[in-house]
């Protein structure tokens, strides 16, 4: 069954051509100016003729939220050029264009963002095993607002959507975490305040839209569902917040899991597929787009029949760009890179996949 080929209609009305979306990969190709090159553009286009859409890499909102590299900006009016030209590359290709926005929290290395200043939910210990610092509920609400300010940002670039990432291990997902959320105010302390930043987000996001946009304009939500700490993340946690949300006017949800097959770590159910369990908790009424380790057609449906409405590729995207419109007509596809082909990757995401051995089966 080929069901992942066949037209989406997302609640709003909004319509894709299949059920196949681009999962946001980060490229780590921006200029040094922080805006979109000519690299990332070519990238973008060459893997937006197949695809229903493209998630971009995620662009942070605020100065002190940038957590790569050679990632483009998001976060002042200046970069809306810069946001146009990827929308419009993916444009070209006829798939829909949404942007995904962030802050990295802890992760954010500290060479990145003003004054070495990593901020996080708490003091916990950032990426280069130093310090993040507590951010004040001032704090809080300026990251908040910075979130709806890079959503009207999209809406001006011509974006078809925002997704909001509150996965892994990043600002929001450090908000929700009992491991990096020590607060003891109305951030933190209980499950339902550990929740209140990233709903807060949603809902300015959900503001903004409706200020600048109209129901045409797509708001996801991407989660991690487990986290391997023992005070980390659990499925049952995630399974509460994934009911909240699937109240707060969202479009769909994205969960980022490196296989579709991977079972529950830790869940007051039996051990089953985590996919299955968010869907069900979700009972159709927001879209789940499920994702991992789809590579080949037989995948493909497998990861369809854990209930997602649409499933989104990454790596194989990077192998075979044109892996929808091949699959479409009957072609073999390849399922580990061809390193003697021309594949449109940006140097230096090649480069980083070439240090990061067997992240993408063929690299070398």
């Amino acid at each position: 069954m080929t069901t992942y080929l066949t037209p989406f209609t997302f609640n709003n009305g909004v319509e894709l051509r299949n059920r196949v979306v681009m999962a946001p990969m980060t490229t780590y190709s921006a200029n040094p100016d922080d805006t979109a090159s000519e690299e990332e553009l070519a990238y973008y286009e060459e893997r937006s003729y197949g695809v229903g859409a493209v998630i971009t890499a995620c662009t942070y909102v605020i100065a002190n939220g940038k957590g790569f590299p050679g990632q483009f900006a998001g976060h002042k009016d200046e970069y809306i050029d810069s946001l146009r030209s990827v929308a419009q590359a993916i444009h070209k290709g006829g798939a829909k264009a949404i942007l995904q926005i962030y802050h990295g929290g802890r992760q954010s290395p500290r060479e990145l963002v003003p004054n070495g200043d990593v901020v996080s939910a708490s003091e916990t210990i950032a990426a280069d095993g130093g310090k993040a610092r507590e951010l004040t509920i001032e704090e809080i609400q300026e990251v908040v607002k910075a979130f709806g300010e890079t959503t009207r940002r999209a809406i001006e670039a011509g974006y078809d959507g925002v997704e909001i990432h509150g996965a892994n291990t990043y600002l929001l997902q450090q908000f929700f975490s009992g491991f990096t959320n020590k607060r003891t105010d109305e951030y933190g302390g209980t499950l339902e305040k550990r929740m209140r930043f990233p709903l807060e987000v949603v809902a300015e996001v959900n503001r903004v839209k409706q200020q600048y946009a109209d129901d045409s304009f797509i708001v996801g939500y991407r989660f991690s569902p487990e986290e391997p700490e023992e005070d980390g993340i659990t499925l049952d946690e995630t399974v509460q917040l994934v009911d909240r949300l699937a109240n707060e006017s969202l479009d769909y949800l994205h969960i980022s899991v490196m296989d579709f097959r991977s079972l529950a770590r830790r869940y007051e159910g039996e051990k089953e597929n985590r996919i299955k369990i968010i869907h069900r908790v979700i009972d159709g009424r927001v879209p789940l787009i499920g994702v991992g380790s789809i590579y080949s057609k037989k995948d493909a449906s497998e990861a369809m029949e854990t209930g997602a409405e649409l499933i989104a590729l990454a790596r194989e995207l990077l192998i075979e760009p044109h892996w929808v419109e091949k699959i479409a007509a009957g072609e073999e596809v390849i399922t580990e890179m061809d390193m003697t082909r021309e594949n449109v990757i940006p140097g230096p995401m090649m480069r980083m996949m070439q240090s990061n051995p067997g992240w993408v089966p063929g690299v070398k």
